[in-house]
Formats: structure tokens, C-alpha cells, sequence
């Protein structure tokens, strides 16, 4: 597909990324504009489905055969329809025609190369459909949150998994990953008829799989080198600690699905794990999808260091009852997501003006 056509589905998921955003700030209690009154209930889906699963999709569509570009394209209307109305049974049949695409992009490419790594992220593609078939049946995305940030999880680990590579493998290396997944998997499926259970099963994983990350991600030797490799490694043990952290918080007793722990939990795993993931990979993505390059700045540690400070902030507030400190801590949150967005978009503008000699 010709690069100009790759920019509104940028576009796309980066309006649903701010609207999640905004959306986000109402639900905790922020008095904003609401432009459309649906949007505060949308949050997580504009969160998860539109803005990440658009540019998964996209991601993989740009190195997939014609064909595949089906994943974003459906994953991109289905935001549109988050963004001018409210979910509806049609935004998830949108998004689960983009898992059922990305499901078959995985399974040709597992055919052709045969690799964990390729396993692990057509099981985060099922999971991601499986959370949109939960939306159907159920008529709200709630009780599919935990399906979509398994597949957020599972697609950053299929990722890394390739890297992995670079480390020499070992029983215990497999073992323990297989250990992590089956447990993520048992407490999905355990926790729609037993939640307290399914939710510790789940966190049981999480902990299992940030232990595997500890000890054999990449990212503990590079950490040691310097510019854009050392800051990927920073952001990546950093998203790794905030996994733990989930884990852990899903063994504490308390509300399942809403609340102070429950915002805890989510948000531990969705902003401190998964969007560390984003800072960190954003840098590399950003360049292969729309073939400019990308000039990495020391800056790029500010919106950094605003996240997860902010993030202990919120957290603080949720488990100590001080509603205006988790508020606190969301916006701050928010706007370290939106500042990293400009340093993005002021690097590729620098970068246009000097494209790499693969930009052709």
C-alpha cells in the first residue's frame, strides 16, 4: 500500500488515543467538555481496540500481504464508530472481523516460519477476538477488559520473544514462559464463572512472566549501552517492575470490576507496563510504518519521567482513599502520554528533513 495511505490510520488511532484520554480524565472525576457524552464510557475501548489495536494491526499489515491491511482497516472503523457515537454491538463486529484477520495473518506466518514467537502473538490475537465475542454477548466492553490487556501483554512478550534470540536458550527459559502463559490463560477463562479465583490466577501469571522478563529480556545487557538503545532498555525494566506490580495488586481482596483497586490494577498493568512498552518501541515502530527517520533525544526521558512517578501517585491514591490524589495522578498520566505524542511528532518532522537512504 502506498506510504500516504498509511497516515489515516495513524490519524485514527491517534484521535482515539486522545479522546481516550479525555475520556479517561471525566471518568475520575475531572470537569471537562463532553462533546459527546458517550466517550467517558468508551474509554477502554478507545484505549485498547482503537488505539493500540489499530496500530498493531497496522504494523503488521505493512510487512503482511495485501490481504492483511483488512485488520486495520476494520479496527479503524470501529474506532470511528467509537469516536462519533457510542459501542455498540457494530463497534465489536468490527473489531473482531480485525482479530479474526490478524488470527489468520499469524497462522500464515506460523505455516511459513514456524516460531514461538509467532505462536504467542496469534494467542494474543485470539484473545483480543475473544474479548470483542465477550462485548457482543455481554452488550459492553467492560467484561472484555481483561481479554484485551492479555492481548496487549501477549503481543509485547511475542515481540520480545524475538529478541530473545540474542540469548542463549535453555529448559528453564521455556519452562517458566509456559508456565506464565498457562496461568494468564487459566485465570481468563476461570474468571468468568469465578472472578476472585480467575483474577488470581491471572496476577499469578503476570508475576510469573515478569519474572521470565527479569531474567532473560534483552534489555538487562543494553540497558548498559548508551542513546536510544540504553533509553528502550529503560523503558522496558521499567514496564517490567509495573507488571509485577499488577500481579501482585491482583491478589489483593476487593471490588472485581470497579473501584479504587480495580483502577489499580488495570492501570498499573495498562500504563505502567504497556505504555512504557509504547515509549520504548515507539521510536523504532513509528519509523518502519511510515519510512522516515526518527532522531532519538535525551528529551524523550521527560514525558518518561512524568509517567511512572505519576503513575506511584494514582496508585497511592487508590489504595489510600485520596480521591483527589488519584486524580491528581491520572491527569498527570494523560498529559505525560500527550508530551510524549509532540517529542514524537518534532522528531519526525526533523526526520523529514533529513530521510534515512531506506526512506525510497
Amino acid at each position: 500500500m502506498p506510504l500516504r495511505m498509511r497516515f489515516p490510520f495513524m490519524l485514527v488511532a491517534l484521535l482515539s488515543l486522545g479522546v481516550g484520554i479525555w475520556a479517561g480524565w471525566i471518568r475520575m472525576g475531572w470537569a471537562f467538555p463532553r462533546p459527546n457524552p458517550a466517550w467517558p464510557g468508551a474509554h477502554g475501548a478507545l484505549m485498547i481496540s482503537g488505539f493500540l489495536g489499530t496500530l498493531i494491526a497496522l504494523e503488521r499489515a505493512v510487512v503482511g500481504p495485501r490481504w492483511s491491511w483488512a485488520a486495520p482497516l476494520l479496527a479503524a472503523l470501529g474506532s470511528l464508530t467509537l469516536l462519533l457515537g457510542r459501542p455498540t454491538a457494530g463497534s465489536a463486529l468490527l473489531f473482531l472481523g480485525s482479530a479474526i484477520v490478524l488470527i489468520l495473518f499469524f497462522g500464515d506466518a506460523a505455516r511459513r516460519h514456524p516460531d514461538p514467537s509467532i505462536r504467542v502473538l496469534g494467542i494474543g490475537a485470539a484473545l483480543w477476538g475473544i474479548g470483542q465475542a465477550i462485548w457482543l454477548v455481554r452488550g459492553t466492553p467492560a467484561p472484555a477488559v481483561p481479554w484485551w490487556t492479555a492481548f496487549l501483554v501477549l503481543t509485547i512478550f511475542g515481540e520480545r520473544l524475538e529478541l530473545a534470540r540474542l540469548i542463549p536458550r535453555g529448559r528453564g527459559m521455556a519452562s517458566l514462559f509456559g508456565a506464565g502463559l498457562a496461568c494468564v490463560l487459566l485465570g481468563l477463562a476461570l474468571g468468568e464463572i469465578q472472578p476472585m479465583w480467575g483474577r488470581r490466577a491471572l496476577g499469578l501469571g503476570w508475576l510469573v512472566l515478569a519474572a521470565w522478563l527479569a531474567r532473560y529480556d534483552i534489555a538487562r545487557r543494553t540497558v548498559r549501552q548508551r542513546g536510544l538503545v540504553r533509553y528502550v532498555a529503560v523503558c522496558m525494566l521499567a514496564g517490567y517492575a509495573w507488571l509485577g506490580i499488577s500481579g501482585a495488586l491482583e491478589w489483593l481482596p476487593g471490588e472485581a470490576t470497579a473501584g479504587p483497586l480495580y483502577d489499580a490494577r488495570v492501570h498499573a498493568l495498562l500504563i505502567g507496563f504497556v505504555f512504557s512498552m509504547i515509549f520504548g518501541h515507539a521510536l523504532i515502530i513509528f519509523p518502519a510504518v511510515l519510512r522516515v527517520r526518527l532522531p532519538f533525544s535525551i528529551a524523550f526521558y521527560f514525558p518518561l519521567a512524568i509517567l511512572h512517578p505519576s503513575l506511584l501517585l494514582r496508585l497511592g491514591g487508590d489504595l489510600g482513599g485520596w480521591p483527589d490524589t488519584r486524580r491528581i495522578g491520572g491527569l498527570l498520566n494523560g498529559l505525560a502520554i500527550l508530551i510524549f505524542l509532540l517529542l514524537i511528532a518534532r522528531a519526525l518532522r526533523a526526520g523529514r528533513r533529513a530521510p534515512s537512504p531506506n526512506s525510497a
